[in-house]
């Protein structure tokens, strides 16, 4: 494992920490003096914690643009992983701590690569095995998302790009619409060539 992809993944979770113990002490009315070190650290992105700008939450991933977000989302975290020789490259967004410390997904958009990407019924029997879904019980309507073909089930929607290549946008259904998530798919495809 590489040294940035070890860091891709520990900096969201410092990130979550420092965060939480921030919210923490300012609930209790209370403040700490940060060492000098530690304001010396510049993440790799150029996110805040802070109520983020639509400017700061949107921009690229993994070649992909991302145009269109719903408001009300929470701080971002960029996330690399790879299964069954699939790589995903994902950002998520989270609101959070809940009284409990715990935080809930918003939104989640993110690429799939992988040679057995061929076709979109396979990016569909990849998804079914990759989140354990039961083929006949997972109810998904055809629809087009920008100029490509996908598949749509409420809180998510997947997408056939090319050959190898797939995006997946998920949204929290119980906060978010229909029309949240297939706005926020539209407006995340490939950069543009010049």
């Amino acid at each position: 494992m590489s040294r940035s992809s070890l860091r891709s993944r520990a900096v969201p979770s410092a990130r979550r920490i420092v965060t939480g113990s921030a919210v923490l002490l300012a609930a209790l009315g209370l403040s700490a003096t940060v060492p000098a070190s530690a304001t010396e650290f510049t993440p790799s992105s150029t996110y805040s914690a802070e109520h983020p700008s639509t400017e700061q939450r949107a921009g690229t991933l993994d070649g992909f643009v991302i145009e269109n977000l719903p408001d009300g989302l929470g701080t971002p975290s960029d996330f690399e992983y790879e299964w069954e020789d699939v790589s995903f490259h994902s950002r998520v967004w989270e609101t959070g701590p809940d009284p409990e410390g715990a935080f809930k997904v918003d939104l989640t958009v993110k690429t799939l690569r992988g040679e057995r990407l061929t076709d979109l019924e396979a990016v569909k029997d990849f998804l079914v095995e990759y989140e354990e879904k039961e083929p006949g019980d997972w109810q998904l309507e055809p629809v087009k998302v920008g100029g490509y073909d996908a598949l749509f089930a409420g809180n998510e929607v997947f997408y056939f790009i090319e050959p190898g290549v797939a995006a997946e946008v998920t949204i929290d259904h119980e906060r978010f619409t229909d029309e949240d998530v297939l706005d926020t798919a539209a407006g995340f495809h490939p950069e543009p060539t010049t």
